[in-house]
């Protein structure tokens, strides 16, 4: 016979109205009464009926997370921790690939599977704030990152200023002078707060920002990095260090120093953001200011079950921490 939810009760030692609380993702469980329940659902093999569950509920326990790029490290990273922060509240993830283009994030936006989906986590390159506030879906909605002004929704961010000015004290305490920054946009954020970032600690140093040493890309990937080192060097610009606002940007910064002939750190130290596994087998290995990818996520669907549960609460922000870990790239 089919188990039951009186079994799983049962076996847990708690209500049913309990074990419907866990299946269900409410998220004021406590963790231990969560992992018997959790405990007893694996032992007895329950499969909970979704079609069921969904007309007595109107939830389907699927969520949608889009991102712009799913072969970007740091999204792939983020992806894998979502799932395994959902599967505690056992949801299913549906990812999306959004290219970071407008039209695909608006249709995220606009609903195009809100009849399949209990919420998004959401992390937008192009769209204003205006658009995110505007929004027709119904679907909760939860941010991820500072790519957007704040649009009154909840969100789950790093401090990108905090970021940017880490990575730079970094350079400066290994006694760099001549600090290049790679990544700034006019029409990103999150871009525009590592440069403040980079300016602040080298201003705290006493030393003046040089404008020609603030590389504007359009993409953070490994060619825009390459190219905007490629047109630092050619400009004869004299430069010490670099800050790459993400680690794509520092593996292709990495290739043109060393194709020109730079020796890593000796002539240029270089770091960047994220900490993604292939900065650890570059050569030299690349330092990096790690994320805290993990507790991102954690924040990200605990912020999104509150907001299924109760549409009306208050919004709320979440900042995540990081760390800056030296390697090769600029210690030696």
């Amino acid at each position: 016979m089919a188990v039951g939810l009186k079994d799983v009760a049962q076996r847990a030692g708690v209500s049913i109205k309990t074990v419907s609380n866990v299946v269900n993702g409410y998220p004021h469980i406590t963790p231990a009464t969560r992992a018997k329940v959790t405990a007893a659902i694996e032992e007895l093999g329950y499969r909970p009926n979704l079609f069921g569950r969904s007309l007595r509920t109107g939830r389907t326990g699927v969520i949608a997370l889009a991102v712009p790029a799913i072969d970007n490290p740091y999204y792939a990273a983020l992806a894998r921790a979502v799932i395994k922060a959902a599967e505690e509240l056992r949801w299913t993830v549906l990812v999306d690939q959004t290219d970071g283009s407008p039209e695909r994030e608006r249709l995220v936006l606009d609903g195009i599977r809100d009849r399949m989906i209990d919420g998004l986590l959401f992390a937008p390159r192009s769209v204003s704030a205006r658009v995110l506030a505007d929004r027709p879906a119904e679907v909760p909605l939860v941010l991820l990152g500072d790519r957007v002004s704040d649009p009154g929704l909840d969100r789950v961010t790093v401090d990108s200023v905090a970021v940017g000015e880490a990575a730079t004290r970094h350079l400066l305490e290994l006694e760099r002078t001549r600090v290049a920054a790679l990544g700034t946009s006019t029409e990103d954020t999150m871009a525009a707060a590592r440069l403040q970032g980079v300016r602040q600690a080298l201003q705290a140093a006493g030393l003046r920002p040089q404008p020609e040493l603030e590389l504007v890309v359009e993409h953070w990937d490994h060619a825009s990095g390459q190219q905007a080192t490629d047109r630092l060097l050619a400009s004869g610009a004299p430069f010490d260090a670099l800050v790459c606002f993400n680690d794509a940007l520092a593996l292709g910064a990495v290739h043109a120093l060393q194709q020109a002939g730079r020796t890593i750190p000796a002539d240029v130290a270089v770091i960047g953001v994220d900490d993604v596994p292939a900065s650890r087998f570059l050569w030299p290995p690349l330092s990096s200011v790690r994320l805290d990818i993990a507790a991102i996520a954690d924040h990200a669907v605990t912020l999104l079950a509150e907001r299924i549960a109760d549409r009306q609460r208050e919004v709320r922000h979440v900042t995540a921490g990081f760390e800056v870990v030296p390697r090769a790239s600029t210690v030696g």
